[in-house]
């Protein structure tokens, strides 16, 4: 217990040592590249199990505002990329189809942690996160039908089915698992399942960053363009989306949840759903990717304090 209360202190450094890892460690990178939708659905069970139904499905009051939200991230942002791209004929471009993938996917799991370790309520994201993560196989399903190279309408129902299967089982045994192990856990025990979780994701990341060390020693200077590209597209939604949510009445408790989650999308979920001859090219993206995700919550901290002003 006191291990994990000490990660849940430590959370951010926890998630800078995750990165560090990954860079440093590239055979473990590789030896857990296989078990990477494992871990995506282990992540969905621990954090249901920190959650809990009741929270989850009572935090779903403001569900016509959270519903909007969900649609716009989840669906309106990708096929609006997806339309500008395609006119461009820049669908084939391999950063063009991560780009539109990641933005049809719900929040990262730990967008309620990041928004905690910036001083903000994380109920807004955890909102976002319960309704998205539970609506993504019917809102990813036309963004996988639209993308050509995922192989159409029948690769695109059989990816969601199984989005569906996988989403749902982590989910639900994680709420059994809360129900009747901790039905009502003390602050020591909610401190550990959050050092937990900071743990979990520390180590996911080591596989998810599994084509960038190779890439590193191969081919430095294309690593250097993905690593630009992604940053500007991570840090460049949080901040048009910080932009705009500030300017609208009546949101300002979402604005720093909200913009936190436009950029930093649980991608990773896709591990799951589609087949590794396609996964395996967005693995550069999704390594980059991991980069500004865990260093929001440090670089990003002065923008969201300006929310409380």
């Amino acid at each position: 217990m006191s291990f994990l209360h000490f990660l849940a202190r430590h959370a951010r450094a926890c998630l800078v040592l995750g990165l560090l890892a990954g860079l440093a460690l590239p055979e473990l990178a590789a030896a857990m590249r296989p078990w990477l939708p494992h871990l995506v659905a282990l992540l969905l069970f621990m954090t249901a199990l920190r959650v809990g139904a009741r929270a989850a499905l009572g935090g779903l009051g403001q569900a016509r505002v959270s519903l909007g939200f969900v649609l716009v991230l989840q669906v309106a942002l990708p096929l609006l990329a997806l339309g500008i791209l395609a006119a461009l004929d820049l669908l084939a471009w391999p950063l063009a189809t991560a780009v539109v993938l990641m933005l049809a996917a719900p929040s990262v799991t730990g967008s309620p942690n990041f928004a905690i370790m910036t001083g903000h309520d994380p109920a807004p994201a955890m909102r976002l996160l319960v309704l998205g993560t539970a609506l993504f196989p019917l809102t990813a399903l036309p963004v996988l039908w639209l993308l050509p190279q995922l192989g159409g309408i029948e690769a695109a129902v059989q990816a969601a089915l199984r989005l569906i299967v996988v989403t749902l089982a982590a989910v639900a045994l994680g709420f059994a698992a809360r129900r009747w192990l901790l039905p009502h856990p003390s602050d020591a025990q909610s401190r550990a399942l959050d050092g937990a979780n900071a743990l979990a994701l520390a180590v996911i990341v080591v596989g998810l960053m599994s084509a960038i060390g190779p890439l590193a020693r191969s081919d430095p200077q294309r690593l250097a363009w993905w690593m630009a590209a992604v940053v500007a597209v991570n840090f460049g939604l949080q901040i048009a989306g910080f932009v705009v949510l500030r300017r609208l009445p009546g949101l300002r408790s979402w604005t720093v949840p909200v913009s936190i989650i436009a950029g930093n999308r649980n991608i990773a979920l896709f591990l799951i759903a589609l087949p590794p001859d396609v996964t395996a090219p967005l693995l550069i993206f999704i390594g980059c990717y991991q980069v500004p995700m865990y260093l929001t919550p440090i670089l990003l901290k002065k923008l969201h304090d300006t929310a409380r002003v």
